[in-house]
């Protein structure tokens, strides 16, 4: 994602389905594309727009689908083919220098036909969000999946106001970006209701939301040192986003908010 690798204070680094960064969305990824590919008896043809070194490129490919990576970073990319490589994957792997407003044109015939396209951390740094969920709806095949992951304003009011920065807490709230100041890098950050509507107007129906990093930006890092913090954490996480009660109100808390939509069929 976006904002940057997990990276523990010691001990083994985690895998896409322990970083607290990552584990929830693995968790929700995985579960659609098994489910996708049972459907249509066949791997999954998967884009992964702004998916850098592939970190979830990687694992999807090891459950057998064939990815496409589409990323502007060159020394990103040259990663991704190591690790791919080293995961003895290269062969599911495809490497695209770009972003998701030139997807139609950079996947070519494949353009209408990709199953699964993931893009996580990417649409609040984008220079035309609106441009780019028309590239992802264009790509998609009738009935293709969308898990969309972007910033979410609400959880940076809070961590702002945590931080005792209440004047950029304040200007969080009231940004029509979601921004707390031109030293914000984040250039927009979104509420589950704007996406849903971004979405929508792209011929995507949304068939779920939640929010994800609800506490672990808040909990302190000693505390998710080792394995067994992080998995407490992770759970706890999962039984909040579950709640029949709280569930609804706490994924609008979450640091991200993950949307799973469908392509409209023609």
């Amino acid at each position: 994602m976006a904002d940057g690798p997990e990276t523990p204070a010691r001990g083994r680094r985690p895998g896409v389905d322990t970083a607290l960064r990552t584990a929830a969305v693995w968790a929700v990824v995985r579960d659609v594309a098994a489910r996708r590919r049972a459907e249509l008896g066949r791997p999954l043809r998967v884009v992964d727009i702004g998916g850098g070194t592939g970190g979830l490129a990687v694992p999807l490919a090891v459950e057998g689908h064939d990815v496409t990576v589409v990323d502007p970073s060159p020394d990103a990319l040259a990663s991704l083919r190591r690790r791919a490589t080293g995961d003895g994957v290269e062969a599911r792997i495809t490497a695209r220098q770009g972003d998701a407003e030139t997807l139609p044109v950079l996947l070519g015939e494949q353009a209408g036909r990709v199953d699964l396209v993931c893009c996580h951390g990417t649409l609040e740094v984008v220079d035309d969000p609106e441009a780019a969920v028309a590239g992802i709806a264009d790509a998609l095949a009738p009935g293709g999946v969308l898990s969309l992951v972007t910033a979410q304003r609400l959880a940076a009011v809070v961590a702002r106001a945590l931080a005792g920065q209440l004047d950029q807490a304040r200007t969080v709230l009231d940004d029509p970006n979601g921004r707390w100041g031109p030293g914000d890098p984040v250039l927009r950050r979104f509420d589950a209701s704007a996406v849903t509507d971004l979405l929508t107007r792209h011929a995507l129906t949304v068939t779920d939301v939640h929010g994800v990093r609800i506490l672990s930006d808040l909990v302190p890092s000693a505390a998710v040192d080792a394995d067994d913090g992080r998995r407490a954490l992770l759970a706890l996480e999962d039984a909040l986003t579950r709640h029949p009660a709280y569930g609804p109100l706490l994924r609008h808390l979450g640091a991200a908010v993950h949307v799973l939509a469908t392509r409209d069929a023609s």
